[in-house]
């Protein structure tokens, strides 16, 4: 039997229960270093897209997904003094007792953190880990990736941190999207609020080394594919690395998708184990 709480000794810990599990396990390590802190797993484009959608890139197989969990699903828009923030929220909308927030990227929206079928049914995924532990899942539209994309999403975690004060917040930011992972992390209202940041195919800012989110040590999650032409595998590894250079032990991961492309992180990254980790070492 799982329980909500991993144990007595760390009872205020939370420990997400497993969702499907078997099927969104990580392929094989092909090697790690910084003590497991930098992995490199085993991608294959024909195992883990071709195989595993029914349609490639546009529909994964039925066995992958819940949709029961859209009954929780609620297209909302919230009017902020920053603007109004149309998001799809996903569970409690207070009392919630972790958010995960997902940032799209260039040419995405709203639709597409919560896309039941898209990315090998990722998105579903992280939908129910977050209804079944009495989370809450927010995808937000932003009009752009600059301060005043930045501002709405302060508004709107600030609007469910205070529906959920106990609530840890994490926010998993894909591709051009981690530009407002980074200048949330700068601000000092959420800076000083987020639990932990993911990037996803993304991008990195030398910035955050003196970010009000650094101070706090708050864990950084990076995934990235080898062949990403957009933001190439080297410049994030570097950055990842000056992290750990600035400060022993700071809490980072780093899983590099060997052979994988721009969106092979939002696919494939195990979002149960990430977000245990983080828990675990938030703030």
């Amino acid at each position: 039997m799982l329980f909500l709480f991993s144990s007595a000794a760390s009872a205020d810990t939370l420990s997400l229960k497993p969702f499907k599990d078997d099927l969104f396990a990580y392929p094989a390590t092909l090697s790690s270093d910084s003590n497991g802190a930098y992995t490199v797993l085993d991608y294959r484009e024909m195992r883990d897209i071709n195989q595993r959608d029914e349609v490639p890139e546009k529909r994964v197989h039925a066995q992958y997904t819940d949709t029961g969990v859209r009954k929780v699903q609620q297209d909302l828009m919230l009017k902020t003094d920053a603007g109004d923030v149309r998001h799809v929220a996903v569970g409690r909308t207070q009392g919630a007792a972790i958010i995960v927030l997902y940032l799209h990227g260039q040419g995405g929206s709203r639709k597409q953190g919560v896309d039941d079928f898209t990315f090998g049914g990722n998105f579903n995924r992280l939908k129910n880990l977050m209804a079944g532990n009495g989370g809450l899942y927010i995808s937000p539209d932003f009009p752009d990736f600059g301060d005043k994309g930045a501002a709405l999403v302060a508004a709107l975690i600030d609007h469910y941190a205070e529906q959920s004060p106990g609530a840890k917040i994490f926010v998993a930011c894909g591709s051009m999207g981690g530009a407002l992972c980074w200048k949330l992390a700068a601000r000092k209202d959420t800076g000083g609020r987020v639990n932990g940041l993911l990037l996803l195919g993304s991008l990195w800012d030398e910035g955050f080394l003196g970010s009000p989110a650094f101070k706090r040590r708050v864990p950084v999650f990076f995934g990235q594919g080898s062949h990403d032409v957009v933001f190439p595998v080297a410049n994030q590894e570097a950055f990842f690395r000056s992290i750990l250079a600035k400060s022993k032990n700071y809490p980072t991961r780093f899983v590099r998708f060997e052979t994988g492309t721009h969106g092979t992180p939002i696919r494939m990254v195990d979002w149960r184990g990430t977000l245990d980790w983080m828990l675990s070492k938030a703030p």
